[in-house]
């Protein structure tokens, strides 16, 4: 079916998935096939914690491009894996399934909008062991974010070093999750979003948002209010960055390989609104 072009911006994920369907952002999808296709179940759990993370990722290899997106247990099963290897990208991105579809999205557009050459800097993630890495990866999410004392920061997809990064910078965290009751160090979890978000002076969410579907309601909410987003992306990273400026302030981004994945110096791209970058973690680290 021959698809109508249009001239208007993106303002939610199902129209840059139009976009994209339609040709309007670079090659047709139906001219790029998904080589590769890759299912993988990691669970991380810290020496000092007592959470057990369950993740869960797809990635689709097109060209040189690893599109991801992390989703619940139920969404996607591992057989996905031998469905979508050797098929049209257009196919993909008309799948059923979300988590699909968002993998298509973000390995189109790393091909046609990679993160080197649009974001506004390339930071090393040190080498170090998984708690290391992860504690420096959210401590530079919250000093990109410029979090100001006593504001009450929305945090939606709980990762317990950034909880405790954003009260270090003298932030009211306000923990929201699906999965998480309480954090490590007792604080009760919300699981209704709305609740957090009416509440929020800034936010900080993970990708995550794009899987479930959420992203959309987290730029609806920020844009209502006027308040900044900080959204730190593996899955979708492409994919958020189309939203600068159209409700995202500060983008993390972390294409696969995933930290998790790899004991060594790792890469973040940092895109940000803003027309200085504040000293800090990104101005050492510059590429």
């Amino acid at each position: 079916m021959r698809r109508t072009k249009t001239t208007s911006e993106s303002r939610y994920v199902n129209e840059l998935r139009e976009k994209i369907l339609n040709g309007e952002l670079g090659p047709k999808p139906e001219d790029l096939t998904v080589t590769g296709a890759s299912h993988i179940y990691q669970t991380t759990q810290f020496t000092s914690s007592k959470n057990k993370y369950h993740n869960y990722y797809l990635l689709l290899r097109v060209e040189d491009y690893f599109g991801a997106c992390s989703h619940t247990h139920e969404q996607v099963d591992m057989r996905v894996a031998a469905e979508l290897s050797g098929i049209y990208l257009d196919t993909v991105l008309q799948d059923k399934r979300l988590p699909v579809q968002i993998a298509g999205m973000d390995a189109y557009l790393g091909i046609v909008k990679p993160h080197k050459q649009s974001c506004t800097k390339v930071v090393d993630l040190p080498e170090g062991k998984p708690l290391e890495k992860a504690k420096w990866r959210d401590e530079f999410i919250t000093d990109v974010t410029n979090i100001h004392p006593n504001e009450k920061v929305a945090l939606i997809g709980v990762v317990n070093p950034l909880v405790e990064a954003i009260k270090e910078r003298g932030g009211i965290c306000l923990p929201c999750d699906l999965s998480l009751e309480t954090t490590e160090a007792g604080q009760v979890v919300e699981r209704d979003m709305e609740k957090v978000l009416d509440r929020a002076d800034r936010v900080i969410c993970t990708a995550m948002t794009l899987g479930n579907g959420t992203f959309d309601r987290v730029l609806t909410r920020v844009r209502e209010k006027g308040i900044p987003l900080t959204v730190y992306a593996q899955t979708g990273s492409t994919v958020v960055a189309q939203f600068m400026n159209e409700g995202v302030s500060e983008l993390v981004a972390e294409p696969f390989p995933f930290s998790q994945f790899s004991a060594l110096t790792s890469r973040l791209y940092h895109y940000t609104t803003r027309k200085e970058v504040e000293n800090g973690h990104a101005s050492r680290s510059e590429y």
